[in-house]
């Protein structure tokens, strides 16, 4: 599945968020991540994320769908990292 991960994190458990999640998911804005995830995959990322952040003041949305071509999207600008060439 297509996975779109966005977060607004406390500053003492942002880096631990993006650390974790830069191990899955494509890093392409300060607090966003995409990328391909099988369903376990998908399960264990949710898992530890909740175990990072404080459900209290944290938050954290994931978005997917079943293939990246059935998402819409628009882009403008300049991506933080160009996805096409990492190996």
């Amino acid at each position: 599945m297509y996975v779109i991960a966005v977060y607004d994190v406390g500053i003492d458990r942002l880096n631990k968020v993006r650390i974790f999640l830069k191990q899955y998911l494509n890093w392409v804005q300060n607090s966003v991540f995409e990328g391909e995830l099988t369903k376990a995959e998908y399960i264990k990322v949710r898992s530890e994320v909740k175990e990072l952040i404080d459900e209290d003041v944290d938050c954290v949305f994931f978005y997917h769908v079943r293939d990246k071509k059935y998402l819409g999207f628009d882009e403008m600008g300049t991506r933080k990292t160009n996805i096409d060439t990492i190996i």
